[in-house]
């Protein structure tokens, strides 16, 4: 993976930041996209202190497609082809029922998780597909494969994912383009207290009495697939703690 070319979005905490340090530790060269552009400076100055690697910090609201199309335009030529890309930037937004869903919350997911990862992939691709190789990786949710009570727009928009990952295997099989779609169970990020928006005792509960996944173990996944010959494509990955059978069946001590 040395000197490989990584764009990864949402890169300012949890999967994302977590994929920058696992690729940082291979001598990649890194584009890192979030709205934070404060933590990604921090982090960035940290990743290249340690590992001596060359980091780009661009601050990208996925959800506009015109400031995506802008920050690749800004990028060096070299970078709008990447090698690996890690379509991560999304969220959740609360645990209503859908008779009682607040249209807010329906046009944060939709807009962040679907449109902001059509926008970014659109405006990468076609660099990809004219070198002729790369990967994207897709981080979707065990939520794209079973549905849970409140989790109606969630668990659509990363069906959503899944479904667009499907489709790229198809759309670019034959350019040497690979695809990874992946599906984490729980993770412990920022993921619910930004779904609590803000409630970090609510947060913290969700974790408790078992071991959760890092953000490491999702990002050991994205690596796995970059680093398969050309000829293997990892396609899908559904990675949950051993704690956890389903998106709601988790044993806890407590």
């Amino acid at each position: 993976m040395n000197q490989s070319i990584v764009v990864i979005t949402g890169a300012s905490s949890g999967i994302g930041h977590s994929c920058a340090e696992v690729f940082a530790e291979t001598g990649a060269q890194l584009v890192l996209w979030a709205r934070r552009g404060d933590k990604l400076q921090h982090i960035a100055t940290q990743l290249q202190e340690q590992y001596a690697v060359a980091v780009l910090c661009q601050t990208v609201d996925v959800r506009d497609s015109a400031a995506v199309r802008q920050a690749v335009a800004d990028l060096p030529e070299s970078h709008r082809s990447p090698d690996i890309l890690i379509n991560n930037a999304g969220l959740s937004r609360g645990l209503n029922t859908l008779q009682d869903g607040v249209e807010q919350d329906w046009e944060e997911m939709i807009d962040t998780n679907v449109k902001g990862l059509l926008y970014v992939t659109r405006s990468f691709l076609p660099g990809m597909i004219q070198k002729g190789s790369g990967l994207v990786v897709n981080i979707s949710s065990i939520a794209a494969r079973q549905a849970y009570r409140g989790g109606n727009v969630y668990s659509a928009t990363k069906a959503a994912t899944k479904m667009i990952s499907d489709s790229l295997q198809i759309d670019l099989n034959g350019t040497g383009v690979r695809v990874c779609n992946i599906d984490p169970g729980l993770v412990e990020t920022e993921f619910s207290e930004v779904r609590f928006r803000g409630d970090a005792v609510r947060a913290a509960n969700v974790y408790k009495g078992y071991q959760p996944l890092t953000g490491r173990d999702v990002a050991e996944c994205a690596l796995f697939a970059a680093t398969r010959p050309p000829h293997v494509s990892i396609q899908d990955i559904l990675i949950t703690p051993m704690a956890q059978a389903t998106a709601t069946i988790v044993q806890k001590d407590v």
